[in-house]
Formats: C-alpha cells, structure tokens, sequence
C-alpha cells in the first residue's frame, strides 16, 4: 500500500519555473570578487537567500557558464549537468515532506553551484549528474574534496560506458589522490540501503537500454559514505517522470526509495 501512496502525493506538485532564457556567449568560471563576493555571470546561479534553515539540496554546474542558456533535458555535453532540472527535485522534496516530519522546501527549484562556491557547504547534499562530460577547474575540484571532507554528501547519477566513467574517475583521483580514498561497489548490507526503507535489491530496472547498474560508494577516512555514485542508471529519471502514466509504478517507487535513502544517509552521518 506503501508504494501506491508515494506516486499518488505528486499530485500536488507545484509547476516547475521554466528555465530558458536568451543564450548569451560562454564566460569564464564562476570567479570570487574581492571582499569575497562569489560572482556568476549568470544571475539564477548560486544562492538567492540562505534556505538552511530546511532541507534543500543543490545541484552541481560544471563547464562554462553560459548566460541565459537553457537548462533541462535536450542539453548535451558539457551542459548536460542540468538534465532532469527541476522536476526531479520537485518531485522527491515532495516525497521527502510527505513521509517525513523533515522540514523541505516543496515549491523552491534547487540552487545551482559550482564546487568553489562557498555557500555550497551550506547544504549537506548535492546532486551531480552526467559526469562523463564533467569538466572542473582546479578550483572547483578543490572545493569538491573541501565540500566532501567538511561532511557533504554528493549524489552522482546518469552516466555510463567506460569513457564516460574514466573521465569522472580522473576528476575524483585528482580532489582525492590518497590511496585512502578509493572508489568501491556497495551492497544490500551497507547502511545507506537501510536507513529508511529496506531496499530488497540492487538489481533493479536501468533507464539505459544496456547492462545492469552499478552502486558505488566513496568514503572518507573515517568510513562516511560521502558520495554515493549511481552508475549505468539514471535514478533521478525516474523521479521526474514519475507523475507520466506510462511509467511503470514499481520503477518509480524504486527510484524514490533509493533517493529518499539516499537523503536520511547523509542528514544522520
């Protein structure tokens, strides 16, 4: 009975902001002003008012900033960071509200970072998807190891091949060249599996149309799962579309169920 409730609260999802605007020519990174000013050149970037007083997650940018380009589903590349945007966090804030007494912002699109900005560390997960087109500045990998270690939690999500793999495999070894930090499978018996609901298995459903998912986790030294890495799979797809009739309601409450793990995980360590 569970599962038919989750689907049903999205009803009351709150419409989206459309997020298009007129594309302007690629800049430089995002920069930090002097007096510490932290500076985008595209304005619906970085925090508009502090919203750490409740549960929001960011989302992470990554390549050049664009002004005014569009975001969503249909980008590729090394504007493929913002696939899925908003909806997907829409839809599993409204989930979040509805099953927990955690105070969630419902109605807000998550802000969107780079990982030097410093008011990232503001919010205790970020989501981060399409990593073989990642592209990071030094600064920006410094502060994905900065915001990992002062006890962040990332989400990684929507990517497969070995390519694509490789080149987020590169990024993670140069924020973490320790032989300390490696990249390792989880399974069932891992906490983030258990924390709320007990996910009975891994081998679920991917969106791509090849092989099985992969879950892969990133610790630090003191055994903190600090980024948890969605590979052949594209979990936050299914948050999106979940309110779309054609989708299989066990895929969709699947999905829900590891995201919702997902958040308890890394608000309790």
């Amino acid at each position: 009975m569970k599962a038919v409730l989750v689907i049903a609260l999205l009803g009351f999802v709150i419409a989206p902001t459309l997020f298009v605007a007129a594309k302007g020519n690629p800049t430089d990174r995002a920069t930090e002003k002097a007096g510490g000013t932290f500076r985008y050149a595209d304005e619906r970037m970085g925090e508009k008012q502090d919203l750490s007083d409740k549960f929001m997650f960011a989302r992470i940018h990554f390549g050049p900033v664009v002004p005014g380009a569009y975001w969503g589903d249909g980008t590729r590349g090394s504007d493929s960071w913002s696939h899925d945007y908003p909806e997907a966090g829409l839809h599993l804030r409204k989930i979040l509200s509805e099953l927990s007494k955690m105070p969630v912002y419902t109605d807000i699109n998550e802000y969107v970072f780079t990982f030097n900005d410093p008011n990232l560390c503001k919010y205790p997960l970020a989501y981060l998807c399409e990593v073989g087109y990642m592209d990071l500045s030094e600064d920006e990998i410094k502060g994905m190891r900065e915001y990992l270690l002062r006890g962040g939690f990332l989400i990684v999500d929507d990517f497969r091949s070995n390519g694509q793999y490789q080149n987020f495999y590169e990024y993670v070894k140069r924020a973490f060249p320790e032989d300390d930090y490696k990249i390792k499978p989880l399974d069932l018996s891992h906490p983030i599996f258990n924390c709320f609901f007990s996910i009975p298995t891994l081998d679920v459903h991917s969106k791509y149309d090849r092989g099985k998912p992969q879950f892969l986790g990133l610790e630090d030294k003191h055994g903190r799962l600090m980024m948890m890495i969605n590979f052949n799979t594209d979990v936050s797809d299914f948050w999106q579309w979940s309110n779309d009739p054609s989708q299989p309601l066990e895929d969709s409450n699947t999905a829900y169920k590891f995201g919702v793990n997902y958040v308890f995980y890394a608000m309790t360590h």
